[in-house]
């Protein structure tokens, strides 16, 4: 079992900047076939940006996601790990805090991100949880 968030997390980051629009940030998400992407300001992570958070906070209100930026609807100041935290430190801020995915910061720059579903598949690779994350992406249409 890994003792290290460097060991469950994915590296690299893929990130937008604050004044992209939530049409360039889905576009993104959609050609990295991710979920989410950092918010940066150069190397200064502004905030975290979720395919739910264009949803839930522009899209259902009725905004432009044309006009709209990738600042003004992520998660400003996301909580962060280092990749030598413990994983079990990495848990416990997603339970503190609610959140199922947290950036990880090595000397204040990104270098990964790790996920509810990393964390499922190394503690609990037999669970659905562990199962649909490491499932294969289809296209949108049912297919992979």
């Amino acid at each position: 079992m890994a003792d290290f968030v460097r060991e469950v997390m994915t590296p690299g980051v893929v990130a937008v900047r604050p004044d992209a629009s939530l049409v360039e940030a889905a576009q993104l998400m959609r050609a990295q076939d991710i979920g989410d992407v950092l918010v940066a300001d150069g190397q200064h992570v502004v905030g975290l940006l979720t395919d739910r958070d264009i949803t839930v906070r522009a899209v259902a209100e009725g905004t432009d996601p044309l006009t709209v930026s990738a600042q003004a609807v992520c998660t400003p100041d996301p909580v962060v790990v280092a990749p030598d935290d413990p994983v079990t430190a990495a848990v416990a801020l997603m339970r503190e805090h609610a959140v199922r995915r947290l950036p990880v910061v090595e000397g204040g720059l990104p270098v990964g991100m790790v996920s509810l579903g990393d964390l499922a598949q190394e503690q609990d690779p037999d669970s659905a949880l562990a199962d649909i994350s490491r499932a294969l992406p289809d296209d949108g249409r049912g297919r992979v």
